[in-house]
């Protein structure tokens, strides 16, 4: 047996301990059945938005979002969380963002993890030695990290409901991954968390519905009741980055009442929800990626809709991601991707937004150094955005624009190169200077099949064809792959699988 397999044992057997699996157990016997129906929900919206139906607010929750209410007031150590790093689970990864100076660090088992069941075990013995505060690492050329007497706030992300944990079977069937991330941190940590005088804080990624933010809740009392903690001592800030939730952001919050820390806009998961909800709909084709920013209008209002909502109920409004690396060799060039993070977050707090997302510790400095100049107190709640009136119109308005060869030869190249290293264990890639997750290959993989499908032309007159995509992936990747080869069939297919993460799981340790 080899090294990395005893110590995998040993970790496992540290993680899963028996009252731990029979707490895992109890949350799949009690809300698998809820999560499937929920799943065949999402499959019959996306039926008749196939067949013409728009997304709209819905009328039989009218009045959720006309009354007025707030969510439970936010616990003392996330009232300021204008700059929150993001990254996976990984031990040095941690460390560095705890200290990084951001005030808060969400540890994610998502888009910027590679679910292998080694990643996801050393995941959760992490973030327990992490809470311990015993947390430290030893880099292989003797360097010693280890955490500051001062830390950013913990949050953590759980995968979507969409996805499995194939390793961990309860009546013969995969636990939810949603469940199992959950409930492994819940149960290890809740006890020290509250102790220390924080608590056991959350993101929720890739929700559809309000209904699924109810399962949530329900998941959170449970959890809560079964472990003799009082209800409300867990926190959940919602990623608002499908355009289906983007109807339901009020009822989320409302849904989610007395554990709510906020929306966050997950703006490159938004963008491919939209790419994905209407690829049947020839009236919906997008431009290259790099032309659809966050000042046009579609974009625009679901950040205004999102700081508004959330002002109102007493919840924060958190910004999205920079994703920028620090270009150490080329100074010019470094300041260029410096000032466009500058301009983005600028633009962030004048909107109003409470806080915002880097993804690397050399960001930190900047983005705080906005929001401190642009937002007077820890937050901006008080900005109410009466100003903002937006329709289902303004959430749906597609913008215009090329499509180019260079915009397909950089999905197709980012794309499989993203997926390279995701199935060799590594969920969080640098990629010509920008730090990419999961987002970034399904945006990639979900414009490219949207071109070809519907014959979208160039701006060289070229229509986009297979033929076109299987030139481009030879010139990018003349010998085969596995990557090349699912991502080929990811853009090319003539189906559309919902994640591409559902698909290469399969061939995961």
């Amino acid at each position: 047996m080899s090294t990395a397999t005893l110590l995998r044992d040993e970790i496992e057997s540290q993680v899963l301990t028996l009252p731990a699996k029979a707490f895992l157990t109890k949350l799949a016997r009690t809300f698998e059945e809820r999560r499937q129906e929920l799943l065949a929900r999402r499959r019959v919206r996306q039926q008749q938005i196939d067949a013409g139906r728009q997304p709209d607010f819905l009328p039989e929750t009218a009045a959720i979002r006309e009354q007025e209410w707030t969510v439970a007031p936010i616990p003392p150590d996330l009232l300021d969380r204008r700059v929150e790093i993001t990254g996976p689970v990984d031990r040095k990864m941690i460390i560095n963002a705890l200290n990084s100076g951001a005030n808060v660090f969400m540890a994610d088992f998502e888009d910027s993890n590679a679910p292998t069941w080694q990643n996801n075990l050393e995941g959760q013995a992490n973030l327990r030695d992490t809470v311990a505060g015993t947390i430290s690492y030893t880099s292989p050329e003797g360097k010693h990290y280890q955490l500051n007497s001062q830390v950013a706030t913990l949050m953590v992300r759980p995968r979507g409901w969409h996805l499995d944990e194939k390793h961990f079977e309860v009546d013969g069937k995969p636990i939810s991954a949603s469940l199992f991330d959950f409930g492994l941190y819940f149960f290890h940590n809740v006890d020290q968390l509250v102790a220390k005088g924080t608590g056991p804080y959350f993101y929720l990624p890739k929700m559809e519905s309000h209904l699924e933010a109810r399962l949530w809740n329900d998941v959170f009392n449970f959890a809560q009741d079964e472990l003799g903690i009082a209800r409300g001592t867990i926190r959940a800030t919602v990623l608002i980055e499908t355009i289906l939730a983007a109807f339901e952001m009020d009822e989320i919050l409302y849904e989610l009442k007395d554990h709510s820390a906020g929306l966050n806009c997950g703006r490159w998961d938004y963008i491919f929800s939209f790419i994905k909800k209407f690829r049947h709909r020839p009236g919906y084709i997008l431009p290259d990626r790099t032309r659809v920013t966050m000042d046009r209008p579609f974009l625009k209002s679901y950040v205004d809709l999102l700081i508004q909502t959330c002002h109102r109920r007493g919840a924060h409004a958190m910004g999205g991601m920079a994703a920028q690396i620090p270009i150490k060799h080329d100074p010019a060039a470094n300041e260029a991707a410096l000032e466009k993070v500058r301009q983005d977050k600028l633009r962030e707090v004048r909107a109003g937004h409470d806080g915002t997302w880097v993804a690397h510790p050399g960001l930190v400095p900047v983005a705080a150094q906005v929001f401190d100049a642009g937002m007077r107190g820890p937050n901006q709640l008080g900005i109410t955005r009466d100003d903002v009136r937006v329709t289902a119109s303004d959430l749906l308005a597609v913008p215009d624009g090329e499509i180019t060869a260079d915009g397909l030869r950089t999905n197709v190249d980012i794309g499989i190169q993203y997926l390279e290293s995701w199935l060799r264990g590594s969920g969080c890639v640098p990629i010509y200077n920008l730090m990419e997750d999961a987002a970034t290959a399904e945006i990639s993989r979900s414009q490219v099949w949207q071109w070809m499908h519907h014959g979208a032309r160039l701006a060289d007159g070229r229509v986009v064809t297979e033929r076109l995509v299987e030139q481009v992936i030879h010139e990018l990747v003349p010998t085969e792959s596995l990557a090349a080869r699912l991502f080929h069939e990811l853009m090319t297919g003539s189906t559309f699988p919902e994640f591409l993460t559902l698909v290469a799981y399969e061939y995961l340790d």
